[in-house]
């Protein structure tokens, strides 16, 4: 089979690299990938939004699959526009992808299918919003409408905070904002949950617990994520049994009284408290770095599931996992989530020894005459299997300290709630 995987991070060099190890892959591409994907595909250099280029693309290259990473092509309704040209693709819809494309769209089917989530308010102006803030209890939490790449939401622990987060998002930090969302705050920890699905049934695809933050002890700003474990250390029986009856099964249900099937990944960003689950968000893709940090856990053949779920046979297949933990530590471009410097080189990767249970995914890399070069502020990412999260880290740590990248910072903490139990 060709296979074509769309997007440039660390999802989708981990995506790349299960692919190459099924037996029914002849040839890989990937659009328009990084330094890391350049080892185990072709790059392709066309711009995700050129629908029709890469259309033109998957034809002439006879590409028999085609698996979309990120989140905007999704939400922009590439799945659909490709289907209508007969190339089988992995992904959701332009529907059904409004799940994370609106969190208010999210939040509407929350309140129509009793999904259990924060209170909210949904506001169209600076001036609604920041009179509401007025009468809050804090902290309170402040939402992007759209889009964000994960650092649209704003935490305030007082008014002044939560009038910098409604001007920043209306002031366009992350695009053109017609509205706001403001969320009463849950106290608990939060849990990423995932499922694949084929529109008919679904399978359970592991849980992670993802660092946010970007200073140690979840200090600082948001950003698109600075590491992360799996599974998580909340997950049990019980709690799995709520988030299938009371989140998933309402949401799915709710896609189909549209007209439409949910197909993909789908991955719910939940707050657990008192054993207690609440959707804070959905997204419609792997999450990154989550995604990093499962897929090596799968022992199936990845295509089998894809193609399976492409031909609404997902039924048929039976998820394995290895029983190792995984862990997964970011390597960042230094000022990362604000302003950072590209082009800079990373010498001694290919230096580094690893074994079996030691990968190291590219996110923001380029390769250029011969040099892997700094292209993003999440640059690597570092993933360990172990028998403990705390060997996973120590051995990710050591790896980092070996690299000896000194334009780049990490977080040492990543996985503290369950190695310092």
């Amino acid at each position: 089979m060709i296979i074509c995987v769309l997007g440039s991070g660390g999802r989708e060099h981990s995506l790349c690299k299960s692919i190459s190890l099924s037996s029914k892959v002849k040839k890989i591409y990937c659009i328009p990938g990084n330094a890391g994907t350049d080892e185990l595909a072709k790059n392709v250099n066309i711009n995700l939004d050129n629908f029709e280029k890469i259309l033109k693309f998957l034809k002439d290259y006879k590409v028999d699959l085609v698996i979309i990473g990120p989140e905007k092509p999704l939400v922009d309704g590439i799945v659909d526009f490709l289907e209508k040209n007969n190339i089988k693709v992995f992904g959701p819809r332009k529907i059904p992808s409004q799940l994370e494309g609106s969190k208010i769209f999210t939040k509407n089917i929350c309140k129509n299918y009793n999904i259990p989530t924060s209170k909210f308010g949904i506001f169209e102006n600076i001036e609604n919003a920041i009179n509401y803030l007025k009468n809050v209890n804090f902290p309170i939490v402040v939402k992007a409408d759209g889009l964000a790449s994960g650092k649209g939401v704003y935490i305030s622990n007082n008014f002044d905070e939560a009038k910098l987060a409604v001007k920043e998002i209306f002031g366009g930090k992350f695009g053109i904002a017609k509205n706001i969302l403001i969320e009463e705050f849950i106290k608990g920890e939060e849990m990423s949950f995932f499922i694949i699905s084929d529109g008919k049934s679904f399978k359970i695809f592991k849980t992670a617990q993802d660092h946010k933050r970007v200073y140690e002890g979840d200090e600082g700003k948001n950003t698109g994520g600075m590491g992360a474990y799996s599974p998580s250390g909340l997950i049990n029986e019980e709690l799995e049994k709520k988030i299938i009856n009371k989140i998933i099964l309402p949401t799915l249900k709710a896609i189909e009284d549209m007209g439409e099937k949910y197909k993909g990944f789908l991955y719910a960003g939940l707050m657990i408290s008192n054993n207690e689950p609440y959707l804070i968000e959905y997204n419609v893709r792997m999450g990154d770095p989550e995604c990093q940090t499962i897929l090596p856990l799968l022992k199936n053949d990845l295509i089998d599931v894809l193609i399976a779920c492409c031909d609404e046979k997902l039924e048929n297949q039976v998820l394995q996992w290895k029983e190792e933990k995984s862990l997964c530590v970011v390597l960042c471009s230094n000022g990362y989530p604000e302003k950072y410097k590209k082009n800079i080189e990373i010498k001694n990767l290919n230096n580094l020894s690893l074994d079996k249970n030691d990968y190291i995914f590219h996110a923001g890399t380029k390769k250029e005459n011969g040099l892997i070069l700094s292209n993003g502020g999440r640059v690597l990412n570092f993933v360990c299997l172990s028998t403990s999260y705390k060997k996973a880290r120590e051995r990710i740590l050591d790896l980092i300290n070996k690299l000896n990248w000194n334009n780049g910072f990490y977080r040492k903490d990543i996985g503290f709630k369950v190695i310092d139990k």
